[in-house]
Order: structure tokens, then sequence, then C-alpha cells
């Protein structure tokens, strides 16, 4: 979604064209370690992580599209939209990054494992991908 709140089509080759951007994939919207862990971190180092050169830091999930908008303004912190919030919704993007963590056995269907990477000029240069859904090499401070 824009600053308009219209609902936005974003192609990660774009998105991660000439520019620095750190891509970070939760198991789900709203879940307990993702919403007080994960993404808060992300958003309390997003200065920092700009500072050191990162144009975008921005935030991926298999849900949709509205889920993750309204995540995104309910996490405190996030007002001002310092983590871009994606949308994997027919888990595409994390099919491709080989990151399927399948919890069908929990009823929550396939997700994304966690994850953080920096993409320099389209080119990944730095990727921490998690066993599970455990969050010890991915979170910000790692990046």
């Amino acid at each position: 979604f824009d600053a308009e709140n219209t609902l936005q089509t974003v192609s990660t080759t774009d998105l991660c064209a000439a520019q620095k951007v750190v891509i970070f994939a939760v198991p789900g919207a709203f879940t307990p370690t993702c919403s007080l862990k994960h993404l808060p971190g992300f958003i309390a180092a997003a200065d920092e992580l700009r500072a050191k050169g990162v144009d975008v830091v921005a935030c991926v999930a298999v849900n949709d599209a509205f889920v993750m908008n309204a995540w995104g303004k309910t996490v405190e912190g996030n007002t001002k939209g310092q983590v871009m919030m994606l949308a994997d919704g027919s888990c595409l993007f994390t099919q491709a990054m080989g990151a399927e963590l399948d919890l069908n056995e929990k009823g929550l269907g396939v997700r994304s494992r966690r994850y953080a990477m920096i993409v320099d000029n389209g080119e990944v240069t730095h990727l921490s991908m998690e066993e599970g859904g455990e969050l010890n090499i991915s979170g910000a401070e790692q990046i």
C-alpha cells in the first residue's frame, strides 16, 4: 500500500535495482515472535541501517496484502513506515527463495522460514536463513 492507502504491486527486481535493500522474512503476521521481536527489532534499527547505506528495509510474509498492511500499522514505532510491508500471498517469492516452512501439522499451512538478507544492486550479498521458526541469526542486530 502506498501513502494514500492504495494497493501496489512491488517487483523485487525493481525494488532491489540500483539500491541497497534489507529484506527479512517472518513466518506470519501477528504471530508472537514476529510481532514482539523480529519486526520491532528492524523498526528500531531502521535509522541505523539507513545510516550504513541501506535505502529500504522490507518485511515479507506469506500473508495477503491487507493483513500485512494492517499488521504494519499495529506494530509500535512503524508509524512512519520505517519498514516496508510486503505480502507474498501465493508463496511464490518464498518458494523461489527455497524458504518454505511447512506448518500444516499446526494448522498454519505453508509459511516462510525466518531469514534476513542484504541485496545490493540486485545481488544478494548476505543471507541468514533460520532453521524452522527460530530467531537466532536473522534479527536486525545480526545484519
